[in-house]
């Protein structure tokens, strides 16, 4: 994890270098070990108001593909400026309406050790059709706690970056 100055910084960094008019507003910056993930606001396409959703869904499917296009080769300059700078792979995304899509990301390794009774529940994923592979289970279940555990998360982190304000204040600080 990045300090809360560090992530200041590099919203810093991207708000004043990211091209005028990319965006429709200002961006989310995400990151961690390995990379920086942007998402930014695209405007939603025109449509009469009583499409379908499967019509709306195509509609914003395009303009992100459009947007995608449009934009790569500034995206492009803009990443290779950061990753230099910040020694991280730099990711890209837009949020269109309430839909959210990424271009690209990191996808890394992660090593674990588990247990048989761990290994049984990845197997029992796997069995039931859930998950193609013991990985796949796995990443299944990082996404079950993720989605249920934002509040108990949300607490950690600002713990973490309680114990590193007081950490800052200290003699060898």
């Amino acid at each position: 994890m990045i300090t809360a100055e560090q992530h200041e910084k590099l919203r810093g960094w991207f708000a004043g270098r990211m091209p005028e008019g990319l965006f429709e507003g200002p961006v989310d910056i995400t990151v961690d070990r390995e990379e920086i993930t942007v998402v930014g606001p695209v405007a939603e396409p025109e449509l009469a108001k009583d499409v379908s959703d499967a019509e709306r869904a195509a509609a914003i499917e395009g303009r992100v593909q459009e947007f995608r296009e449009r934009t790569r080769e500034q995206r492009i300059e803009v990443a290779r400026e950061a990753e230099h700078r910040f020694r991280k792979k730099v990711s890209w995304g837009v949020r269109c309406g309430d839909e959210e899509a990424l271009f690209t990301h990191v996808s890394a390794p992660v090593m674990t050790r588990l247990r048989q009774p761990e290994r049984q529940v990845l197997d029992t994923l796997v069995a039931g059709g859930v998950a193609r592979s013991r990985s796949d289970a796995l990443v299944w279940c990082v996404r079950l706690v993720e989605r249920n555990a934002d509040d108990w998360l949300g607490e950690l982190r600002q713990s973490l970056e309680e114990v590193r304000r007081v950490r800052a204040q200290g003699p060898d600080a």
